[in-house]
């Protein structure tokens, strides 16, 4: 067993409401039937803020056409004093590894943070890695890798590898679990399976909070939940998907792992995905447990009903903290 990485790095019960039942199958959960309290007012909140992706498209290329270049949330100063933290680079760009206080863990997670492929870390993204650490007793390295169009898909690739690369190399490969948010699980679960490819050293776990697994967003069921997500618009989705893929085809497996082949679904590692039911993406998230289930995988969709876009990162709601002990019972089991 290879030495850990020295990087200067009970249960929630979500009882449904009596006279409800849970709706459960073999793969998919529903979690809790109706939103908690606080989960409700910084929906409220949201609604009122601007949002984070312009609501069509025109805007959305507005946005990107000569912005500024983006800029990564800084690290919270705080980060030093409740955790062991530090630095390192992946294909010549900033990595973040951050541990318990009591240092390196048993389990180390690489994260890979969302916005689209095209916005950088998000100060959000900082207290959800601070409660993974703290809940879940993990390592976790995050990097922040650079963001389209000011880069492409095979810079950000090459980051993803070079991280996992070096994790593996100093971190047991089998308690290492990959995770993203968004177009971070995208991220994770394309990682994953270009290992699955090479036949090399493989994660020992999957977790994927919401992800982004068709760039086309083509199942017609999308728009049925399009006027319940706060922050998503199909337009918007579908032109930013067109951005990222460049010259390659925005529905071919490599681009849109909802499409891979179950040969190749069936080399995966045991997955967990997260998923809010006010979320354009849960549509695809329940199509790919079930083609995960299909290929042999021990493969969980857990739903949250009228939960937002990656509403785990809302990290003091009832929710965001049954997605952290179900991630510890994972990583135990």
């Amino acid at each position: 067993m290879t030495r850990k990485l020295d990087l200067p790095t009970s249960r929630v019960s979500l009882a449904a409401p009596r006279g409800e039942a849970m709706l459960t199958d073999a793969a998919i959960e529903l979690r809790s039937v109706a939103p908690s309290l606080l989960m409700r007012a910084i929906k409220w909140l949201i609604a009122r803020r601007p949002p984070v992706f312009p609501h069509d498209e025109a805007g959305f290329h507005a946005a990107m056409a000569d912005r500024p270049l983006p800029a990564d949330a800084p690290m919270p100063a705080s980060f030093y004093r409740d955790f062991l933290v530090g630095g390192w680079d992946a294909a010549g760009h900033p990595v973040v590894t951050i541990h318990p206080k009591s240092g390196p863990a048993d389990w180390h997670m690489l994260y890979f943070h969302g916005g689209g492929f095209v916005q950088p870390m998000f100060k959000v993204h900082w207290p959800l890695v601070a409660a993974m650490v703290k809940s879940c007793g993990i390592s976790v390295t995050v990097p922040l890798y650079p963001v389209v169009p000011e880069a492409d898909h095979a810079e950000q690739d090459a980051v993803a590898d070079a991280a996992w690369a070096t994790l593996a190399e100093h971190h047991y490969p089998a308690k290492i679990i990959l995770n993203g948010d968004s177009a971070g699980g995208h991220m994770a679960l394309a990682l994953a399976l270009r290992l699955a490819r090479k036949g090399g050293p493989m994660p020992g776990k999957l977790a994927l909070f919401a992800p982004w697994l068709d760039l086309t967003l083509a199942d017609p069921a999308i728009a049925a939940v399009e006027p319940h997500d706060l922050m998503l618009k199909i337009g918007t989705l579908r032109a930013c998907g067109a951005m990222v893929a460049g010259g390659r085809d925005p529905a071919s497996a490599e681009v849109s792992p909802l499409y891979t082949p179950p040969e190749e679904l069936a080399l995966l590692p045991p997955t967990r995905i997260w998923t809010g039911r006010h979320d354009l993406f849960i549509v695809d998230s329940r199509t790919f447990v079930g083609r995960l289930s299909a290929a042999g995988v021990d493969a969980k969709l857990y739903e949250y009903e009228a939960a937002p876009h990656v509403f785990m990162a809302i990290t003091p709601t009832r929710e965001a903290k049954d997605v952290f002990a179900l991630l510890k019972d994972f990583l135990a089991a």
